[in-house]
Order: structure tokens, then sequence, then C-alpha cells
């Protein structure tokens, strides 16, 4: 993985992008920046029960849809008590949607997709999130038309670190992985993405900064670096 502290890392990224026949993003903590409004309602439960929930550890669920790791049932672990989740989740969630109320695409999102498309680079979206909060957010944002694709984890294929749904998303945009390009922010993403053999710039977030990105194709700060 190329150095992210060094000008080479950018370059590298760039060249991947110029390269590419197809380019697939992740969407959450990558276009737009709702995983810290999600460990943020996490954090708020934890801390109900007197218990931190670190950064380092949450990031095990990230880009895998708690199928991998469930804070829940960690803190459960912890407490030794069991909880209404269906009432502390639906809490959640309208946190969550409260916190995001003015949320918009991250820097350097908007351009990038547009570019893309007047190049007529075709692009797919392959989330671990469901239809619902993928689809929706791309249609309140204006830019599902850019989209050839959208996979998501109730298409039935296993999330990510599982290396399906990108496989899924090359498919459906008929260019074979290994000459698309997935850009990322998580750790179980850039597994996925490397286990594809799909090359994979990561992109860390405020909540992901702290994960292992060693099986990255190259690794920048920000998708405005790619312009």
């Amino acid at each position: 993985m190329t150095n992210p502290d060094h000008p080479a890392a950018v370059q590298k990224a760039r060249e991947l992008l110029r390269q590419a026949k197809a380019v697939i993003f992740d969407f959450d903590g990558l276009l737009v920046d709702t995983e810290y409004a999600i460990y943020s309602s996490w954090e708020r439960v934890f801390s109900s029960c007197g218990h931190s929930l670190p950064l380092d550890l949450f990031n095990q669920c990230l880009g895998s849809g708690y199928t991998h790791w469930n804070p829940g049932d960690h803190l459960e672990q912890l407490t030794g008590r069991t909880y209404d989740w269906e009432d502390i989740n639906a809490r959640r969630q309208e946190e969550i949607v409260r916190d995001l109320e003015h949320a918009g695409l991250l820097p350097g999102a908007c351009e990038l997709i547009r570019r893309l498309a007047a190049a007529g680079t075709p692009m797919g979206v392959a989330s671990s999130s469901s239809h619902r909060w993928v689809d929706g957010w791309l249609n309140k944002l204006g830019i599902m038309s850019f989209f050839q694709t959208v996979v998501c984890r109730d298409d039935g294929l296993p999330v990510k670190p599982d290396p399906a749904l990108f496989l899924k998303a090359a498919e459906n945009l008929g260019v074979p992985p290994a000459q698309c390009l997935v850009l990322e922010d998580s750790q179980n993403g850039t597994t996925a993405a490397f286990r594809a053999g799909i090359p994979v710039i990561s992109i860390p977030n405020r909540v992901t900064e702290q994960a292992d990105f060693s099986q990255a194709t190259s690794k920048i700060r920000s998708l405005a670096e790619l312009l």
C-alpha cells in the first residue's frame, strides 16, 4: 500500500482512477458521513449502561452490517443483561435521522461522480446496508441516476468482508473485476475488494481512521484528492 502521507499516494490513486473501466463506490462513510452519527447513537447506548465504546472496537462492524460483530451482543456480554433492542434501535434510528438531517455529500464526491459520468465511466454502489437506506439517500441527494447498479445486503448476498457485493456490482456493470476500481472507507470493505481481486483506494473518515488498510492498493485522505 502506498504511504498515505506521501504525494505518491495521491498520484497512485489518480492513476488507478484513470485506468479503471468502471468505478464501484461504497456508500456509508464514503459518500455521506453517516458512520459518525451511527457510532454516536451506539456510544450513547453504551454510556447509559456504564460502558465505553472505543472506535477501534466499533470498526469491527463497519461495512459489514453487524453480521460479523454486533455492538448489542457485545453490550449484553459486558453487562450480563438482555435489552429490548426493538425499542433501543428505534430510538437510535430517530437520533441518526435527526443528526443527519442536514447531511450532504462528502467533499469531492459530487464533482467526482459528475466527472466520471461525463467521461462515460460506468459506476455502481455496493453496500452492506439496505436498499431502503442507500437508495433513499441516493435519491435524496439527487445522484441515483448516475449509477448503473446498486447492490445491497438485501439482494441476498453475503456482506463485506465477503467479496460478493463487489463481484455482483462488477458483473452488473459488465466489467471484469480486475478492470474496476473500488472506493472504500472501511477495513471490511477494503478487505472485500481485495478478496474480489479489485484494486481499491481506501479513504478513511473520522470513524475509520484507526482501521487497518494494509490491503488497500492506495490510501488517501479525501475523494477531493482524486480530482
